[in-house]
């Protein structure tokens, strides 16, 4: 089959939107062509994907191929890509049956020696694919964090060899089961450490027992920041949909994965931060 599709997600703030890599191969002289509004990072992912295909033991199609990352209007940064791509090449050189990629979802870095790397945002992109009822392959690295969206089927794979043999019926995966993330303990700073403002201590135990948002105003020095850090530690625990908010901002924000539940935010911006910076800039 000369074209293939394969199913992969953006990560667009804590969304996930939905991109459809297409490979499709015509004869003429070999090369090879991205098209949808790529940036350099996913633009770069051609020569990681032919290296790691070669590597693994693949053979790279010696023909005109066409990649499209549908839908072209939406900007695809980082190599979350390349794992898609590589399957929709080798599903168009018939190397991998094409339609047992109908229900999966990929997300994956590759390294040049074909090894699966881990990418960030991977929570919001589980919780899309099980609202659209597909499988997730991710690395395994992320399968953890990707297990958060309960009732998601994840597979997880350290190497595209392991995906291509599990596609082709010779060594199938087993579905990732999860271990659970632990619980934090909770460090939230304490109310009866703050001595006198008998007034404001008061508005703190009103606004969290009847969920009100609350303003601090007055001069610096006088404790607002001080008030507002003992907040949460007022607060219930998160519920399971709330921390998955939480857990999907962390997810997208930061490099490292996330090995327990998250707890209550707390942020303190300096008083002179603009309001782009205050919502992230962009």
């Amino acid at each position: 089959m000369s074209l293939a599709l394969v199913h992969s997600r953006a990560q667009v703030g804590v969304e996930a939107p939905a991109v459809t890599v297409e490979a499709h191969l015509t004869n003429g002289l070999p090369s090879l062509a991205l098209v949808g509004l790529p940036e350099t990072a996913v633009k770069e992912s051609k020569d990681r994907v032919r290296s790691a295909i070669l590597t693994s033991g693949f053979e790279f199609p010696l023909r005109r191929i066409t990649l499209n990352l549908a839908p072209a209007d939406l900007p695809k940064d980082g190599g979350r890509f390349d794992l898609a791509v590589a399957l929709g090449i080798l599903a168009a050189s018939g190397q991998v049956p094409a339609s047992s990629l109908e229900m999966l979802e990929c997300l994956g870095e590759l390294a040049l020696s074909g090894a699966v790397r881990p990418v960030q945002g991977v929570l919001p992109a589980a919780l899309a694919a099980r609202t659209a009822g597909r499988t997730l392959v991710v690395p395994r690295e992320n399968a953890e964090e990707a297990s958060l969206a309960s009732g998601l089927r994840v597979i997880a794979i350290g190497h595209l060899l392991e995906l291509a043999a599990h596609l082709n019926g010779q060594a199938p995966l087993e579905p990732f089961v999860s271990a659970g993330l632990p619980d934090q303990a909770a460090s939230y700073p304490d109310l009866i450490e703050v001595q006198g403002q008998v007034a404001a201590k008061r508005a703190l135990l009103v606004a969290a027992a009847g969920a009100h948002n609350l303003l601090l105003s007055g001069p610096p020095g006088t404790g607002k920041t001080l008030l507002a850090s003992r907040l949460p530690g007022l607060l219930p625990p998160l519920q399971e949909q709330e921390a998955l908010e939480v857990a999907a901002i962390h997810s997208v924000a930061s490099h490292a994965p996330l090995d327990a539940w998250p707890l209550r935010p707390f942020r303190q911006p300096h008083h002179s931060a603009s309001g782009p910076a205050l919502v992230g800039g962009g």
